[in-house]
């Protein structure tokens, strides 16, 4: 065993947006001597290849849009040149890279100690870092946080190493001419919707009839049609059986689909896999310190974060709970208060119901609490009562029929009270939208409560107060 050559009250391994919100609140704010150790940038996924870059995208494609819709609205505008993507993307590249800046210098103002490197357990107190450099460094830690994420998936498929995963996305220099994402989840709804809009001919793979399947049948069903409708190429029951590299540079997809159930083909310049995630637990040495994984190689944690080994906990991708960067900061912070912040925090701990998810479509989808089934499911089906609407927004009414986008609302309620246990939204700014609903919903808002608010008119978010 080598020499220790750090001791500290508490060790994060990952610098993800979770582990760091739990470092710095346990070393800023309850003084504990902590130690962070990440081996690839601050910020994680969602600042570096996640959320952050994709909603800059997502805004350009926006812009993209409205620059369409405007005629509608009298202006005539001519684009001059092509979007020129390599600017942007060098932009966007600068972007990211001062919030990692931002992230470091949070970590020395919350006196958090960081070390560039990749950690593995020795024991359920020790773990070894192999620094940049090739040194190691042996810590001693009182209590470790694994919080190291995970990365995307790439199936086994002949010239599946051909493609790239969402992690490459952001490393394009061009835009792709023609672009196939495989994937049913948001990362490839939302791309696919940004390549669209950007200007690349676009196709969406999926295994089965719709997408964004853990969503309400009423989002699933209305966003593939927008899709469609717009241009996007829906593979239905789709698979790959191998993909080909051209002399041109270009690929050739063999598939199967729903129009094509013999087999087809498909030249594309751009293969994305969006197909999901795996734990990042690769040599974290897992085994060493005792710490159970589930099949999936998910580290099992409960709901206080706590893994099978007293002193080692776990929180955000690498658990599986809910992959999304602010349960993990909300988790971190929660635990780091528990951990360390006296008797009035003994049992901390981030609520896990009810928790607002957005998916940046074109257009933007939100949800919170129960889809439909799901309700019908827990309650009994004499004890859901469902609200919904379909029209058009304000925005589109300047725009020729064939033009405009849909928004659909839907509210779940359940029992006597017809208390909100679910609440679906798709359309224009349904992202800023869910947010203040999403605090109704959590506080247990009632179908009674919505209706006592007054509208505020002429907006879309109004549709949501005035349901009958």
């Amino acid at each position: 065993m080598a020499p220790i050559s750090k001791e500290c009250d508490f060790l994060v391994i990952g610098g993800g947006s979770g582990g760091l919100a739990c470092a710095r609140r346990a070393s800023g704010q309850w003084g504990a001597k902590t130690i962070a150790v990440e081996s690839n940038r601050l910020g994680g996924t969602c600042v570096n290849v996640g959320c952050v870059p994709k909603k800059v995208t997502w805004n350009a494609a926006a812009i993209a849009e409205t620059l369409h819709e405007a005629a509608a609205y009298g202006f005539n505008i001519k684009e001059t040149s092509p979007f020129d993507f390599t600017t942007f993307k060098h932009k966007r590249d600068d972007y990211i890279k001062r919030l990692n800046g931002i992230y470091e210098r949070n970590l020395e103002k919350d006196h958090v100690e960081y070390l560039h490197g990749r950690a593995h357990l020795l024991s359920k107190n020790e773990v070894e870092v192999v620094l940049d450099s090739g040194s190691k460094e042996t810590i001693r830690a009182k209590k470790i946080l694994l919080a190291t994420g995970g990365h995307p998936n790439i199936p086994n498929t002949p010239g599946a190493e051909l493609g790239i995963t969402s992690d490459g996305f952001f490393d394009l220099e061009t835009l792709p001419k023609r672009v196939a994402l495989v994937g049913a989840g948001y990362i490839a709804v939302e791309m696919a919707g940004m390549f669209h809009h950007l200007g690349s001919e676009t196709h969406l793979f999926i295994r089965h009839e719709t997408f964004l399947r853990t969503f309400d049948p009423m989002i699933q069903e209305t966003i593939i049609k927008e899709y469609e409708r717009q241009g996007i190429h829906i593979h239905r029951n789709s698979s790959q059986s191998r993909i080909v590299k051209k002399d041109d540079g270009w690929m050739t997809m063999h598939y199967t689909d729903k129009a094509s159930p013999d087999g087809s083909t498909l030249d594309i310049d751009c293969l994305l896999w969006a197909i999901g995630r795996n734990p990042e637990v690769e040599d974290l040495g897992l085994d060493k310190a005792g710490v159970h994984q589930n099949a999936k190689g998910q580290i099992i944690a409960d709901d206080y974060q706590n893994t099978n080994v007293d002193n080692i906990y776990s929180l955000g991708d690498v658990c599986g709970k809910i992959e999304l960067t602010p349960v993990a900061i909300a988790a971190g912070r929660q635990l780091a208060n528990r951990l360390f912040g006296g008797p009035q925090h003994r049992t901390a701990k981030l609520d896990y119901t009810n928790i607002p998810s957005v998916v940046f479509a074109h257009p933007e989808v939100g949800s919170i609490g129960l889809t439909e089934q799901e309700a019908r499911d827990k309650f009994g089906d004499g004890n859901i009562k469902v609200y919904k609407t379909d029209f058009t927004a304000m925005y589109y009414a300047m725009m020729p029929a064939e033009a405009k986008p849909p928004t659909a609302y839907k509210l779940v309620c359940a029992g006597e009270e017809e208390k909100v246990v679910g609440l679906h939204i798709l359309g224009s700014g349904s992202a800023e939208m869910l947010q203040g609903f999403g605090v109704a919903v959590k506080m247990g808002a009632r179908k009674r409560d919505f209706d006592s608010c007054v509208a505020i008119h002429p907006t879309s978010a109004e549709e949501l107060v005035t349901m009958k």
